[in-house]
Parts: C-alpha cells; structure tokens; sequence
C-alpha cells in the first residue's frame, strides 16, 4: 500500500511542468509552441533565457529530489529510488501537460540529489566540464549519465548503480533524435558568454 501511494505522489510531482508554468506565468508565453517545442529546462534556456532556465532546472531537479525523499519524512520501509523514478516518467510524460514533457535530465539528478549527494556533485561537474568542452547540452548529458554510472560502481553501491544505469539507457532514448543531429553536425550549440 505504501507503494502505489508513494508512486502515485512521485508521478504526480513528476508532472508538474515547470516550464510550461514559467514560461505562462513569468512570460505570457507557451513554450510548447517555441524552440524545440519541449517542455524541459535547455529548451527554456534558449527560448526564454537564463533567468527562467535556471528556475525550470531547480524545480525539475527538486520534482526528483521530493519524490525521493517522500518516504523519509513518514518512515517508510520502501525504496527510494524506486518512488524516485516514477517522478521521472510523471516529467517525460506529465499528466498536466498531454503526457509530453521533458527528456528527464534534471529530475533523474534530483533524485541522485535526495539519495547520494556526493555522486550528485560529481554529476554536475561532469555535466559543466563537458559542457564547456563540447558546447552541446545533450550530448553533456549522456555522458554525465555513463561518468554517474562509473562513479556510483566505483563507490560500491550496486543498488543505485542499476538504477542511474537504467536512467542513463532512458536519457539516452529520450535523446536519439539529439545523437543524429550531432551525428549530422547540425544540433545547436551553447555560446558562452
């Protein structure tokens, strides 16, 4: 019981579209209907600019952390990265938004975040050291994924290696058009200011 009523407020946090809710109340605008058209943080970065970006980014990241750390608040014997990754499929596929959301980078991080927060930090500097390298925010992304994998093997904890790794094959799905762009040489790049 505890379970599905977990799973239920982890999906139902996971919906919550941060960018669409900027984007209308901060800028009178869709962001659906601009840019890539999706409903995640590098998309209002680009579309609406810095300021909104960093505000998706933080709510998406805390959707993950929330759902994750639900069940430390009441107690309850059930595991966390399992409540955490129905807030990554209520993100990808929100039911406030016609189940088109986000491609799950920052709430897979968010729970990362409420249950290991040191592979948290070395995420983030994976993501910014190869962001800088690379300027492209999706591939930063799938290779921050492979980095967190490593790590999370190499500090022996087996449990939360399988589930960054299953996260990891997801961003990387959510991506595929991204890796064909790239491929093509034709996927924007970030400009550093």
């Amino acid at each position: 019981m505890d379970y599905i009523l977990f799973i239920i407020i982890a999906y139902l946090l996971g919906s919550i579209p941060s960018a669409l809710i900027v984007g209308k109340v901060g800028y009178r605008l869709d962001i659906r209907e601009h840019g890539s058209g999706n409903l995640g943080a590098t998309n209002t970065f680009r579309v609406l600019g810095i300021k909104a970006g960093i505000i998706v980014t933080l709510a998406d990241i805390l959707k993950g952390t929330a759902a994750a750390s639900i069940p430390l608040l009441v107690d309850a014997d059930v595991n966390r990265l399992v409540i955490g990754l129905f807030a990554v499929i209520g993100h990808t596929y929100p039911l406030f938004a016609k189940f088109k959301g986000g491609k799950a980078v920052a709430t897979s991080s968010g729970i990362i975040l409420g249950v290991n927060p040191l592979l948290f930090v070395i995420m983030i500097a994976s993501f910014l050291l190869t962001l800088y390298l690379s300027k492209y925010v999706s591939l930063s992304s799938m290779i921050t994924g492979v980095i967190s994998v490593i790590a999370s093997a190499i500090m022996g904890e087996p449990g939360l290696t399988i589930v960054i790794a299953l996260l990891t094959l997801f961003v990387f799905y959510r991506h595929k058009e991204n890796l064909k762009r790239i491929k093509n040489k034709t996927e924007p790049k970030i400009t550093w200011m």
